[in-house]
């Protein structure tokens, strides 16, 4: 842990250790399940529904998922598990507000910086996320979704389809036909092949 990134499988065995003593009702290590996945939750959420509702649904999600511990199939993987219920608690507010702008823009600046560009790099950089995400948005909802999961919160297959609640080959058609669609819309709108 100190400064050493730990490895899947050790992430996994002291998830397991965690869960395992949150389901005895240590609400200590129900935290640490949710500070170690809150970040990714709050992508998630905001990728699918609207800002104000985005961080609302991250609350619930996390409460419906400490209620739904004792369901939770052991030796099974957590992440995919939480984003799924963040995933499915967006989705219904989404539905409940009706609002759709601004998904994709939200769900970027959520992310977090890697490096540190200069100027003309961030300039650039800017204009092309800009361009990106506004062609993103004028996607379907599903084709956000999965895109959204795939590039912008950097889930594997497996881990998409266990959080959109799709069987794997759903996701990975999914993704082929929505890449081709963004990349008609950036056809259209005289931006880079991509």
């Amino acid at each position: 842990m100190y400064g050493v990134r730990l490895s899947w499988r050790a992430v996994h065995i002291e998830d397991a250790e965690l869960i395992a003593r949150a389901r005895a009702g240590d609400v200590a290590a129900y935290e640490a399940i949710v500070r170690r996945y809150q970040d990714v939750a709050v992508r998630t959420a905001h990728l699918i529904c609207p800002e104000t509702d985005a961080d609302d649904a991250v609350q619930e999600a996390f409460i419906k998922a400490f209620d739904a511990l004792p369901r939770f199939r052991e030796g099974s993987p957590i992440r995919p598990w939480l984003l799924r219920i963040v995933a499915n608690e967006a989705r219904n507010r989404r539905r409940s507000a009706g609002r759709r702008q601004g998904l994709a823009l939200r769900a970027a600046d959520a992310a977090p910086q890697r490096t540190a560009p200069g100027p003309e790099a961030i300039v650039m950089a800017a204009e092309e996320r800009s361009e990106l995400l506004a062609a993103l948005a004028t996607l379907r909802d599903d084709d956000q979704e999965v895109l959204g999961a795939r590039f912008l919160l950097d889930l594997s297959e497996a881990e998409t389809a266990e959080t959109l609640g799709l069987p794997r080959g759903t996701v990975k058609s999914r993704t082929s036909r929505a890449l081709g669609r963004l990349r008609e819309v950036l056809g259209a709108d005289g931006g880079v092949d991509r």
